[in-house]
C-alpha cells in the first residue's frame, strides 16, 4: 500500500531563479531532490494552481506550491544478525567498513544476508528510513567504509551531497600480475 503525501508552501523570495526542484528541495528536506523530480514529471505539483512538469522550471519566488503524491511502500526485509564493523558512530549516521563477500542490498540470487539485513537487526529504527538508509553501495567482491543515514533528514542530506559531489570516493586496486590493458585478448 502507497503512503499519500500531501504538503503546501510558498516559495521564499530569495529562491529567485532556482529551478523548481531544487527550491521544492530545500522546501521540504525530508525529502530527496529526485524524488521531488519524480513527483514534477508525473504531474503531482501545482505551481499556483497550475500543473507543472518541467523540473528545471525557474521560481520566481511567492509561488504556492502543492504536492500531492504518493510513496510506494518498500517490501519490508528481515532483520539479521550479521556482525557489521562499524568504525563511526552519531545520531545520525553510521560508518560501516564493509567486508568483501557481503552483498549490500537484497536482490535476485540474495535475498538476504546482506549489510541492509545487518542494519535492520543493529538498528531497528532504520526500517523508517527508505533502504534501510543506504545511500550508496560497494560491489560484493568490494571492501571499503560506507556511510549510512540512520534518519530521513540524514538519508536527504546524504543524497544530496553524493549528488553535488560535495562527498567524494577513493578507490585503490590491488593487483596480483601485470595488466597490459587488453591488448593481448586477455
Amino acid at each position: 500500500m502507497a503512503q499519500r503525501v500531501q504538503l503546501t508552501a510558498t516559495v521564499s523570495e530569495n529562491q529567485l531563479g532556482q529551478r523548481l526542484d531544487q527550491a521544492l528541495a530545500e522546501m521540504f528536506p525530508d525529502y530527496s531532490r529526485s524524488r521531488i523530480k519524480e513527483w514534477i514529471l508525473n504531474q503531482r505539483v501545482l505551481v499556483n494552481g497550475q500543473l507543472c512538469d518541467k523540473p528545471k522550471e525557474k521560481v520566481l519566488g511567492s509561488e504556492r506550491v502543492a504536492i500531492d503524491a504518493e510513496i510506494d511502500e518498500e517490501i519490508r526485509f528481515e532483520a539479521q544478525d550479521i556482525p557489521l564493523d562499524i568504525v563511526y558512530e552519531d545520531d545520525d549516521i553510521l560508518v560501516i567498513n564493509k567486508p568483501r563477500d557481503l552483498v549490500v542490498h537484497p536482490g535476485a540470487g540474495n535475498p538476504d544476508g546482506t549489510v541492509l539485513n545487518a542494519l535492520l537487526h543493529y538498528y531497528p529504527p532504520i526500517a523508517d528510513v527508505p533502504r534501510a538508509g543506504i545511500v550508496h553501495r560497494l560491489d560484493k567482491d568490494t571492501t571499503g567504509l560506507m556511510v549510512v543515514a540512520k534518519t530521513v533528514p540524514a538519508q536527504t542530506r546524504l543524497v544530496e551531497s553524493l549528488q553535488l559531489r560535495e562527498i567524494t570516493r577513493e578507490y585503490e586496486a590491488v593487483a596480483n600480475r601485470t595488466y597490459d590493458g587488453g591488448r593481448n585478448g586477455e
